[in-house]
């Protein structure tokens, strides 16, 4: 098994029972929501790649500073950083912008804020709310915008207690794929 992937298991083993507290608590755990997640975007038939950020893209959470529920965590930021040495843009940029996406998609889409949980809608508070146009113009134009917002509709899914998902080694296996397919080796 590949570091990262040493490195994922981890995370999950060390974090992945945990549920979110107070206003930032889900239905289900950290591996629960990483775990459907990915299926979802498996079910998609997303590139590997995407479900693999799928997987990954709540990490930051378990590299946290010890934020306040009453702060934005950057857990997207972190998530990225952690994973650049890893993987390539494809993985790390749709990670980067799903909260972003969050954002984006609260202010184009009047419905979207009404299928938001109540953590993601206290988060969104926190994150900056809906975008302006601006904001807007300059995501939609980024590199991986659209998977971002394919990754923020999963990962808004991804939240139902008892759902059936494959165990944590079946992404693995696909992270070892995607890595030892990888242009480039990463720096350590």
């Amino acid at each position: 098994m590949t570091e990262i992937c040493d490195r994922i298991t981890t995370w999950f083993r060390e974090h992945g029972a945990d549920a979110y507290e107070g206003a930032r608590r889900e239905s289900v755990s950290a591996l629960e929501h990483a775990l459907q997640c990915a299926q979802l975007a498996e079910f998609a038939h997303a590139e590997p790649t995407l479900v693999i950020a799928a997987l990954l893209h709540d990490v930051g959470h378990f590299t946290g500073d010890g934020s306040t529920e009453d702060e934005d965590d950057a857990h997207e930021q972190r998530a990225a950083s952690a994973l650049e040495g890893w993987f390539d843009a494809a993985v790390v940029e749709p990670i980067r912008l799903h909260v972003d996406a969050k954002r984006y998609l609260t202010a184009i889409d009047p419905e979207y804020r009404s299928t938001l949980s109540a953590a993601s809608l206290h988060s969104l508070a926190l994150q900056g709310g809906a975008m302006t146009p601006v904001e807007r113009r300059r995501f939609a134009n980024q590199a991986y915008a659209d998977e971002a917002v394919m990754l923020r509709r999963w990962d808004d899914l991804a939240k139902v207690p008892g759902r059936q998902t494959p165990p944590l080694e079946y992404f693995l296996a696909l992270v070892e794929d995607v890595v030892a397919n990888r242009s480039t080796v990463p720096e350590r």
